[in-house]
C-alpha cells in the first residue's frame, strides 16, 4: 500500500499565504459596484425631434412674450443631453443618454479639457470613433465652470447666456457659437446609440438670432 505524504512546511506556508491574501481581497470587496463604476447599457437612439421654426411664433403680437416663447423652443437643445453632459455642474461630464456618470472617471482641468495626465484628447478624436462608439470633435472639451447648466432652469441658464462674466461671450459670439460652431453641431451628428439634438443647428441658430433680436428675454 502507498503511503501518502505530507505537505512539507514550505508546501503549508504557501497555501496559508495564498488563503490569507484571498480572505484579504473577499473582505475588501464592496459588497455591490457604484453606480459610477457600472457600464452603461446599450441605448437604442430615439428619432430626431423637430424644432418649430421662428415663422412659428409671428402670431403672438408682444416682441418679448414672443422672444421668450421662442428661447423655450431654442431651450429643448439646450437642456438635451447631448448639450447637457458637457455642461455639469460638477468637474466630472456625464455621458449617454440617461447622463450617466462619465467612464473612464475624468475631470475638467484648468482649461476645460482634462487632467494633463488625462485630457480628453486621449479618448475622444477629431470625429466620431464608430469602431468603439466614441465620440470625437477637434475641440472636444467641457464648458467652462461657470456655464453649467445642469439642474437648472432654463431662465437662469438664459440669463447665464448673457451674461458676458459667465458666458465669456457678447450677444455677437454667442450667436456666431450657436450657428456655427462646429463642436455645437456635433449635437446634431453625435454618432454611435446616441440620440441628436431636436432639429438641425441651422433652425436652432435661427431661433437664437430671433431671440436676440426680441430683445432677449428669458424665461422666468
Amino acid at each position: 500500500m502507498t503511503r501518502r505524504r505530507r505537505p512539507g512546511c514550505g508546501t503549508l506556508a504557501l497555501i496559508a499565504l495564498a488563503l490569507a491574501v484571498v480572505s484579504a481581497a473577499v473582505a475588501l470587496r464592496p459588497a455591490s459596484l457604484p453606480e459610477a463604476t457600472t457600464l452603461p447599457a446599450t441605448e437604442t437612439p430615439q428619432p430626431a425631434l423637430a424644432l418649430r421654426s421662428v415663422a412659428d411664433f409671428a402670431s403672438i403680437a408682444d416682441p418679448s412674450e414672443r422672444s421668450i416663447a421662442m428661447f423655450i423652443e431654442a431651450g429643448r437643445v439646450i437642456q438635451h443631453p447631448r448639450c447637457l453632459n458637457c455642461h455639469p455642474r460638477s468637474d466630472h461630464p456625464t455621458q449617454t443618454d440617461a447622463m450617466r456618470p462619465h467612464l473612464p472617471a475624468v475631470v475638467r482641468g484648468d482649461d476645460g479639457s482634462g487632467d494633463p495626465l488625462l485630457q480628453c484628447s486621449t479618448c475622444h478624436n477629431a470625429s466620431n470613433f464608430e469602431g468603439s462608439g466614441t465620440p470625437g470633435n477637434p475641440k472636444w472639451a467641457l464648458a467652462p465652470a461657470e456655464m453649467a447648466w445642469q439642474g437648472r432652469s432654463l431662465g437662469e441658464i438664459c440669463r447665464q447666456l448673457l451674461d458676458p462674466a459667465r458666458s465669456h461671450m457678447t450677444r455677437a459670439e454667442l450667436l456666431e457659437h450657436m450657428v456655427r460652431d462646429d463642436l455645437v453641431g456635433w449635437a446634431w451628428h453625435p454618432g454611435g446609440t446616441r440620440t441628436p439634438a431636436p432639429g438641425t443647428q441651422q433652425q436652432f441658430g435661427d431661433l437664437i438670432e430671433a431671440w436676440l433680436e426680441t430683445g432677449a428675454q428669458c424665461p422666468a
